[in-house]
Parts: structure tokens; C-alpha cells; sequence
């Protein structure tokens, strides 16, 4: 399984990783390793404009990250289009690793689009009763917030679960003013 490091749950410098470890940085010039990384880019859930979204991707591509990780990407059939452009764009311009971020299952348009896709984002205690409808086996799972003595049965779940990619992590998300606000 593939490991994903999102922005609040960057390895310890001191963690020898491998070809199978994708890094999330925040922003462009915040290259903290010259490893595989993916820039994120905040969707908003869909309503970020699209000319805003674009000029992240330039950003990105100019700072020479090897993909995009599309973070609190849209789910249902309506963010489709805005999502499809913006992989499209990002393919042109040789970003052809895209991880879309929605934390749950999406509609199935999206898998059409070529890119993987991360279908749970959330603590531990939602994982554990978690029933997996609409996930495929490959699919991404971000766990947080998991005890440090459970960590390897978490990691044992996202295997029986199928997950090709993700990470289980005793840290918590970075929660911004905007984010608790919508609370």
C-alpha cells in the first residue's frame, strides 16, 4: 500500500521513505523534502472559482511537483465538470499524479477522470465503524487521530479494506477559522 503524508502528518525527517511514500506540501516553495510530492489544492468542496483553482495548478507546476492532491474535492455529479477541467489542465501541463480528496465515496462520474481517489478522511473512532458503501479496492483512506498502541491494526484495517493508498496517523487535522466556522 502506498503511503500519503497529508500536510498535518509529515513524516519525521529521521523516516527513511520510499519509492511508495507521496508527500502533500502546502504550498509551493515549502519543499521540506526532495521526495515524491503532491501540492494541495483546496477545492473548497466546490466552490473555489475555477480561475483560482488554475492558477494553483501553474503554481504548483512551476515550483516542480510531481502531482496534485485536490483536497475537500466535490463528491456528487454537479462538481464534476469544474474537477475534470482541472485534471485535464493539470495532465497538460505534466502533472499526471492527481489525488482526489473528498474524504467520502464519490459519484461514479468520477472515475472516469483518471485520477485516484481518497474515499474516507476521518478519525479513527468513524473508521472502526466505517462500512465502506461506494469504495473500490485501490481507493484512498486517511485515518486520524488513532491511539499510538493501535496504529498497526489500523493499518491492518485499511489493508482488509482494500485501500491502495492513505495513511493511519495518531495526528489531528489542522482545523482552519473558515473550516470551524461551517462547524
Amino acid at each position: 500500500m502506498k503511503t500519503l503524508f497529508p500536510p498535518y502528518a509529515h513524516p519525521s525527517p529521521y523516516l527513511e521513505l520510499d519509492a511508495d511514500t507521496w508527500i502533500v506540501r502546502e504550498q509551493p516553495g515549502d519543499r521540506r523534502t526532495l521526495h515524491q510530492s503532491l501540492g494541495r489544492i483546496d477545492l473548497d468542496w466546490g466552490s473555489r472559482s475555477l480561475a483560482d483553482v488554475l492558477s494553483d495548478v501553474d503554481a504548483w507546476r512551476a515550483d516542480g511537483v510531481e502531482g496534485l492532491f485536490l483536497d475537500r474535492a466535490p463528491a456528487g455529479s454537479g462538481g464534476v465538470g469544474p474537477v475534470a477541467l482541472t485534471v485535464r489542465l493539470a495532465a497538460r501541463r505534466g502533472l499526471h499524479r492527481v489525488v482526489l480528496n473528498p474524504g467520502v465515496p464519490t459519484h461514479p462520474l468520477y472515475r472516469d477522470l483518471g485520477a485516484r481517489i481518497c474515499t474516507f478522511e476521518g478519525p479513527w473512532s468513524a473508521y472502526q465503524s466505517w462500512d465502506g458503501d461506494g469504495v473500490r479496492p485501490g481507493d484512498g483512506h486517511i485515518v486520524h487521530g488513532v491511539p499510538a498502541p493501535l496504529l498497526t491494526a489500523a493499518r491492518r484495517l485499511m489493508g482488509r479494506r482494500g485501500a491502495g493508498f492513505g495513511l493511519a496517523t495518531d495526528a489531528a487535522p489542522r482545523i482552519s477559522a473558515a473550516t470551524a466556522s461551517r462547524g
